[in-house]
């Protein structure tokens, strides 16, 4: 997100997948700072307030909506072989209009027969039949996309049935344009669209310690639950990683890499883009997915993977002393405890959140997990980096949780814990 490239800078996730042109200058963002008065909710949103020019700092942590529709008439169409339904039938313009709301572009896509994967300038995009969740880090306006959500649901004859807002507290917030200056002008702005909607008529949490790393969350849930049987057991796995190991940090940076003669810039990309993702280990972590990787200028990493019904998503700004990194999967697993690992020694962070969100079926579903475990079962352990292992001698990293946090909202379950690794004071924050 600086220079000459779409995501760099601070701990951040900027991403993308396909290679648009190079974006160069300054970087510049119109910042709303208030309310429209008029005209609340048209396209054009006149009322962005002032353009401010980078601070240097960039915002990591993505802001996440999901939100799931059912038919009006209660109907489950199941379209032949082949065929889009419900919200995969919404036109790309449909989409663009969608992601400008909230201050992002789509950037390439990858598709299977369940669901459509999008790469944007500000993290991702997925769209399933009867579910959008998108994701943007930065400065973005995501929940600005709700009216616009709610409008092209209808057109397609379909209602909310769920929805849910979810982000880490801000580490800069007063860079943050409205409306998510605070998390109550969130919630004022969720609740202002009750005239639109009335199933966003919902109730806002906070999880962890507001001294600390903490959890922001809305949740509206008007799920009919005898006709929403798959989304029953749903549950999405979300960890947000700081300081990552400075050795895996330079496997992002672009010119880390040969120049190849002859090779066009789209070329280059897409051949460093796969580089990237199987020297850091990225690869090992989704297999037998389709994926959609993206390096950037000057450094930064994104990548969509695709499996059957689930996604995972990968977003990396790797600057020195702000890097960043974030896993969120929502692959339907009985045990999480490989996967953490897993995700933890490939990037090997000095501090970590981990948030789970789970409907109360698909918690049922789940026989280990390290946020709610005890004992043993609790800790994780990872190889220690060679800089650590060379400098104390230690070969090895222990995060041990230290607190838990969970509130039950309907049938939808969410807890946190933190944990600390004694040795180096790292620490570890859960959501689940």
């Amino acid at each position: 997100m600086s220079g000459t490239s779409l995501r760099s800078h601070s701990d951040d996730s900027s991403n993308e997948g396909e290679i648009p042109e190079v974006v160069t200058g300054p970087f510049l963002q119109e910042q709303p700072q208030a309310p429209p008065t008029e005209d609340y909710y048209h396209d054009d949103d006149n009322s962005s307030g002032e353009i401010r020019e980078y601070t240097g700092v960039f915002e990591g942590p993505e802001k996440t909506l999901e939100v799931c529709f059912r038919t009006v008439d209660g109907s489950t169409p199941s379209p032949e072989d082949g065929a889009r339904a419900g919200l995969r039938r919404l036109a790309r313009e449909d989409l663009d209009r969608i992601c400008a709301r909230a201050r992002c572009t789509i950037l390439s896509s990858v598709s299977n027969r369940y669901l459509d994967a999008y790469v944007l300038s500000e993290s991702s995009l997925f769209v399933y039949p009867y579910m959008v969740v998108l994701k943007t880090c930065g400065t973005t306006t995501l929940l600005r996309c709700i009216a616009v959500l709610i409008e092209l649901g209808r057109k397609l004859g379909l209602e909310i049935d769920w929805v849910g807002y979810s982000r880490k507290n801000f580490n800069f917030p007063g860079d943050q344009a409205f409306p998510h200056q605070s998390f109550h002008q969130e919630l004022e702005y969720l609740y202002s669209h009750k005239n639109l909607c009335e199933r966003l008529d919902g109730s806002g949490y906070t999880l962890g310690p507001v001294t600390s790393d903490h959890w922001f969350v809305f949740v509206a849930d008007q799920t009919i639950r005898s006709r929403s049987l798959d989304l029953d057991t749903d549950r999405v796995l979300n960890i947000m990683m700081f300081d990552i190991d400075e050795e895996v940090a330079n496997l992002f940076y672009y010119n880390n890499y040969d120049k190849l003669k002859g090779e066009s810039k789209e070329e280059e990309t897409k051949r460093i883009s796969h580089e990237q993702t199987v020297k850091s280990g990225i690869n090992a972590l989704c297999p037998g997915a389709i994926f959609d990787p993206r390096a950037f200028e000057p450094c930064g990493y994104s990548m969509n993977a695709i499996l059957f019904h689930s996604y995972s998503t990968i977003h990396i700004t790797p600057e020195s002393g702000s890097s960043y990194c974030s896993f969120e999967t929502n692959q339907k697993v009985t045990s999480y405890k490989s996967l953490i690992s897993n995700v933890i020694r490939t990037f090997r962070p000095k501090r970590f959140v981990m948030t789970l969100m789970a409907d109360e079926a698909g918690l049922k579903e789940v026989r280990e997990l390290p946020l709610t475990s005890s004992g043993a079962a609790s800790k994780i352990v990872v190889p220690a980096p060679r800089a650590v292992a060379e400098a104390t001698g230690m070969k090895q990293m222990l995060y041990k949780r230290s607190t838990v946090a969970s509130i039950k909202v309907e049938d939808d379950c969410c807890s946190t814990s933190v944990a600390l690794l004694p040795q180096s004071r790292l620490r570890m924050i859960a959501a689940a």
